[in-house]
């Protein structure tokens, strides 16, 4: 008998190239600042105190690693801030034109008053 010897062919392996993909996540915003400006300088409805709440919750979370809840409450913060400016903006323009209506006779009346004065001077 005759020895047969086999041997095995390994085909040569495709090198598996990996590839990582690095996902950067932003850190949330949590818009303490303009929450603490709001509450200080514009706090319609007391809008601003929830906002500041909000502000520092979201802090809070961040500190904690909890990101998502972190940025659920910065966003929440930033709404609040948002309606707030937008509801100062049309009371300061509504206050505005409330001076104007009231105080434009005064004017008015001014204007003839030294119109007449002068007009007599002459």
């Amino acid at each position: 008998m005759q020895d047969n010897q086999f041997m095995l062919y390994d085909p040569p392996q495709a090198q598996m190239m990996e590839r990582t993909v690095v996902v950067e996540q932003s850190q949330p915003r949590d818009d303490f600042v303009w929450s603490l400006c709001n509450l200080i300088y514009c706090n319609p409805c007391c809008l601003g105190l929830i906002a500041v709440y909000y502000s520092i919750k979201s802090r809070d979370r961040k500190m904690v690693g909890d990101l998502e809840g972190a940025r659920n409450h910065g966003q929440t913060a930033r709404c609040y801030n948002i309606v707030i400016l937008i509801i100062s903006l049309i009371m300061t323009i509504g206050i505005m034109v409330l001076f104007w209506k009231i105080l434009e006779p005064f004017y008015t009346l001014i204007a003839q008053i030294e119109q007449n004065t002068f007009n007599g001077l002459k």
